[in-house]
């Protein structure tokens, strides 16, 4: 089957980024002039997708507003002929559909999934986190598409897959398994959040995935793991146990935006190319006193 339908899930409380998220996404914190769940949607866009569905919670009001249309904006702008910023709020094309459904408990990763399941209903869907940008290396296609093209072929649930230094494992989930061709895997083991020790590799799940309706009666099954949620990973353990899934080590740049460093960092690295100010920015950060 096609995949037509991605999840983003975007309900967490972001307490990572107190004070700034008391009363503000962490998915709307800007990367320099676009939020940062601007550029999730805009690959599962670019990826085919023309169905999305969020998962949001309480205070995320903000996020259903951004994707909806503002009228008056528009008139305004066309009336003062700002064409460029009326493109820069036109971003969704019309036949791109965006629903929006609510997380009312905090459970996980999983349980926001499962909150997916009248929309998706028997069909495969794509999830893409909402506060992590994954950036297509040149000439590839987006990171989704890539997931999908391997899905196609195989027809079985793929993650997206990212070599991170062993000492970071334990902030992610880790497969082990075999290669099967170029970037494309054959998972046999899955842990969430291992210690350094206890890591069946340094291959983790870098916040994209491809997953079967099976996934669903998995998720109802899924007991309370690590910090009492319901874990994704413990689902995909039960699809595990009943047939193959796949690993995708995509081509590009995984751009986390779960902490306050890497936020900075990669607000640098999208400042630096923007083409209003991205030479003034190199030249200012060349001439730094870092002493």
């Amino acid at each position: 089957m096609m995949i037509k339908k991605a999840v983003i899930p975007a309900a967490g409380y972001g307490t990572r980024f107190l004070p700034a998220t008391k009363s503000q996404p962490k998915e709307m914190l800007p990367l320099v002039d676009t939020p940062t769940i601007q550029y999730v949607v805009q690959e599962a866009v670019d990826s085919g997708i023309k169905d999305i569905l969020m998962i949001i919670g309480r205070g995320k009001r903000s996020v259903e507003e951004h994707f909806s249309r503002n009228f008056e904006l528009e008139y305004q702008l066309r009336e003062k002929n700002k064409q460029e910023e009326l493109d820069l709020i036109q971003t969704v094309p019309d036949d791109v559909k965006i629903h929006f459904v609510w997380q009312h408990d905090q459970l996980g990763l999983g349980h926001a999934i499962s909150c997916a399941k009248d929309h998706v209903g028997n069909e495969p869907f794509a999830v893409l986190l909402g506060d992590t940008v994954l950036e297509a290396a040149a000439g590839a296609p987006p990171v989704t598409r890539q997931l999908m093209d391997v899905y196609e072929q195989y027809e079985e649930a793929v993650l997206a897959l990212e070599e991170v230094p062993r000492e970071k494992v334990s902030r992610y989930g880790v497969i082990s398994g075999l290669i099967k061709r170029d970037n494309v895997y054959l998972v046999d083991g899955l842990v969430e959040k291992p210690s350094v020790e206890d890591a069946p590799s340094n291959l983790v799940i870098a916040s994209r995935y491809v997953l079967p309706p099976e996934i669903f009666s998995a998720l109802e099954t899924t007991l309370p793991g690590k910090n009492n949620e319901i874990q994704l990973t413990d689902a995909l353990k039960m699809l595990l146990a009943d047939g193959p899934i796949y690993g995708c080590k995509f081509h590009g740049i995984r751009h986390d935006m779960g902490n306050k460093l890497d936020f900075i960092k990669t607000t640098i690295h999208y400042g630096l190319r923007h083409p209003e100010f991205g030479k003034e920015l190199k030249a200012w950060l060349k001439d730094l006193d870092l002493n």
